[in-house]
């Protein structure tokens, strides 16, 4: 990408490197927080539905500055963190991706939690009245009906983290090479004369890069839909 500056093409760089950290952190516990307020009804179900879906409704810029005071230096967790494992998060790339996995957390759950509606529950029925345990029924029953939701969540994950500037540009701020994300760089370049230049080019390559991972998870998703109702 000789058309990219130097600065600009470190910004593409770490901006698919946080969104890539940040969608695979969040599959794991998505896929579990999906599961249990789909299929669960527990002590808490309400608190916990509310507290993954908080950051859909907040102003970014209120979960950069929550992270900021939880898991910067002096921060409960930050601190500790910092003193016992020597992780710093707050202006740093991975204190990028942490508010990026915040924030397209509910969008991931709420895709594989649409995906759980889906599956047709005697079949998990079936599989338990063989003596399968619940463990290998999730696995190898319910997981292979919900992958299209889960590559659908996945790719809102990514997408919202590549798009993501608020959270970030709070928490970790606007550091060329360190912090400075897609969305940071264009609102740098329209700050300065001149930058309109870099600013287009940016967001060209968003586009560009949006644009195939949609295509990559349509093909996925066909792929996957192909295999099992074959």
């Amino acid at each position: 990408m000789d058309w990219l500056s130097p600065e600009e093409w470190t910004a593409v760089r770490l901006s698919l490197k946080v969104a890539l950290v940040a969608m695979t952190a969040s599959l794991l516990p998505g896929i579990a927080v999906a599961y249990a307020l789909e299929r669960g009804r527990f002590w808490g179900w309400q608190v916990l539905d509310v507290l993954v879906h908080l950051p859909l409704v907040l102003p970014p810029v209120v979960v950069g500055y929550a992270l900021l005071l939880g898991f910067g230096r002096r921060g409960p967790i930050g601190s500790v963190l910092a003193e016992q494992f020597g992780i710093v998060l707050s202006f740093r790339w991975t204190g990028a991706a942490l508010a990026c996995a915040i924030m397209g957390f509910p969008l991931l759950v709420r895709a594989i939690r649409l995906s759980l509606e889906t599956v047709d529950r005697k079949l998990e029925d079936a599989a338990g009245t063989l003596g399968a345990h619940p463990a290998w029924v999730f696995l190898f029953v319910t997981l292979p009906l919900i992958l299209p939701g889960i590559i659908a969540g996945m790719v809102l994950s990514f997408a919202k983290a590549m798009g993501e500037f608020g959270a970030t540009i709070t928490f970790v701020s606007n550091i060329p090479g360190e912090t400075q994300t897609i969305p940071s760089a264009i609102y740098t370049f329209t700050q300065v004369p001149g930058g309109e230049g870099g600013a287009l080019r940016l967001t060209l390559v968003s586009v560009a890069i949006s644009i195939a991972a949609l295509w990559i998870s349509e093909w996925m998703a066909r792929r996957v839909r192909r295999r099992f109702l074959a």
